[in-house]
């Protein structure tokens, strides 16, 4: 016992060397904050460290390495499936909310270079000044959401449908890995060049992508610039069921005709329209007048917006939404229309389009949506399908949540599920949980203040959590036998289970390599799990 508080005592004093006392966080409160995501609470952290740079960073990987202290990457704290919350005592969590400038801007080359910390937010506002943007550009958590942290878990949203997932516009990174090595990936690998260009020789940008920090950690990123889509066009439209809905999707996302797109079951679609205020949406109405080009056309939309408020949406059952943003005016009114012509098509009845507009032109908004709207505990699980599994996936989840309605309705839980596309070839399924049990100490950091004064204050609900996590396992088993795969992997989803044997030796030989002391993110990807080595 001695020995082992001698040996933590050293480490804080190292670490405070390293980063100054101010930043390095032992506090009972931060240590148990900074270790819990959106869902999940385990063990409080040993130490918060927020490094200023990426010599502070791999100092402090060296001494986590040498005296055998877990490290663990944090980027907004986002995530939901463990991401980073410890599964071992004595854990030191990486705060990058420092390291989060943008590098450099390129307009020559066409590439922008953030530090992992940097914010999608922030990167968004600072290419505003420019004509170009990068491809996928951020998800709706962008206001927290990290580079680095997003780029580890992988993310969709703006820019996904047409530009594929996070990981897809990245050029080149800056990675620290176990034993505080710092490695350079791209072209930048190549002594006299710089970080323009992804593939030369193994794609070892590629390599620590998706890895939930499990490889190192990400100091920097490189992303590529594309010429801003200055054209806008909304379409919403209305479904009578899950079916007509998903062909439409598909058959959008193979024309690829959008930028961004969302679809709604009943019960999301509810929650959603209680979740704030019509005068929430009017406040938003800047938004959507500074988001258009026209003054005249911004009016109009104000004014439909104002009028119809959220009554259009009473007798909407499946709903989908989709934004366009295109090069000239006239290549943003032909994909309207071709849009419209699909949805037509699969039978659906144009709506008002308020919620892309209103999406698009506040596209990082506070994160009250952590809680439901009555301060019911949020779970989401998701998996990604090829559009010719959709229907059979959605079918079967259906199916197994239909078996357990009745403990459901018991236990005052309610099930609904957001839909969307990447790219020209990913389908997404998320089944959304609430529950009406506590929430933790990071959901009242997160959420505002006059939303957390305004919701029930649910005591906590064992029966009901339970049953969340019974069938969270049993979905993510389904969605293992239908062949899905998943982002934000984390130490919920048993990525090691649905693999083909020979890829997983791989990836543990690989994490052999990168952390040879098992110091980084014990856990995540099933990695070292109980020090498990078969």
């Amino acid at each position: 016992m001695t020995e082992e508080i001698n040996k933590n005592k050293k480490t804080i004093e190292q670490l405070i060397k390293i980063h100054g006392v101010e930043n390095v966080l032992v506090d009972k409160e931060s240590c148990i904050l900074y270790a819990q995501d959106i869902h999940s609470k385990t063990i409080p952290a040993f130490a918060i460290i927020r490094p200023k740079n990426k010599d502070e960073l791999t100092e402090s990987v060296k001494i986590a390495n040498k005296l055998g202290h877990a490290i663990i990457p944090r980027g907004g704290g986002m995530s939901y499936s463990k991401g980073y919350v410890p599964l071992q005592e004595g854990s030191i969590i990486v705060d990058f909310s420092r390291m989060n400038n943008i590098i450099e801007i390129n307009e020559e080359d066409m590439y922008v270079r953030v530090e992992s910390g940097c914010t999608w937010e922030t990167l968004y506002r600072e290419l505003e000044s420019t004509n170009l943007r990068t491809p996928f550009w951020g998800t709706l958590s962008g206001i927290s959401a990290t580079v680095g942290g997003t780029l580890s878990q992988n993310g969709i949203f703006w820019g996904s449908t047409k530009y594929g997932s996070a990981v897809d516009s990245v050029v080149a990174l800056e990675v620290v890995v176990g034993d505080g090595t710092l490695i350079k990936t791209g072209s930048d690998i190549q002594k006299n060049s710089a970080p323009f260009f992804r593939h030369y020789g193994p794609d070892l940008t590629g390599l620590f992508m998706c890895d939930n920090g499990a490889l190192g950690f990400k100091v920097s990123a490189t992303l590529k610039l594309i010429p801003k889509k200055e054209f806008r066009e909304h379409v919403s439209y209305d479904f009578s069921d899950a079916n007509s809905l998903f062909d439409a999707l598909s058959k959008i996302s193979k024309q690829e005709l959008v930028d961004a797109c969302v679809g709604f079951d009943p019960y999301l679609q509810k929650v959603r329209m209680q979740r704030e205020s019509i005068a929430s949406d009017l406040k938003k109405l800047a938004g959507v007048m500074k988001d258009n080009n026209s003054i005249i056309g911004a009016l109009k939309d104000s004014a439909k917006i104002a009028v119809s408020g959220r009554r259009y949406m009473d007798d909407v059952k499946y709903s989908g939404h989709f934004v366009i943003e295109e090069r000239t005016k006239e290549a943003a009114i032909f994909a309207c229309d071709e849009v419209n012509r699909i949805c037509d098509h699969y039978g659906g009845s144009k709506i008002e389009s308020s919620i892309p507009k209103i999406l698009r032109s506040n596209p990082f908004t506070p994160l009250n949506n952590v809680i439901g709207p009555k301060g019911e505990r949020w779970m989401p699980i998701h998996t990604i399908v090829p559009h010719s599994k959709s229907h059979e996936a959605m079918k079967k989840i259906a199916k197994l949540l239909e078996n357990n309605q009745l403990e459901l309705d018991e236990n005052k839980i309610g099930v609904g599920f957001l839909y969307t596309v990447i790219s020209n070839n990913g389908f997404v399924i998320e089944p959304v949980f609430f529950t009406p049990d506590s929430i933790d100490d990071i959901h009242r950091e997160i959420v505002e203040d006059n939303v957390l004064k305004n919701i029930e204050c649910f005591e906590d609900n064992l029966d009901a959590r339970e049953l969340t996590l019974r069938l969270r396992a049993e979905l993510l088993r389904l969605f293992e036998d239908i062949g899905g795969v998943h982002m934000q992997i984390g130490k919920s989803y048993d990525f090691k289970r649905g693999l083909r044997g020979e890829a997983w030796s791989l990836i543990k030989n690989i994490k052999d390599i990168m952390d040879p002391k098992k110091v980084i993110n014990p856990g995540v990807l099933s990695l070292n799990v109980n020090d498990e080595r078969d």
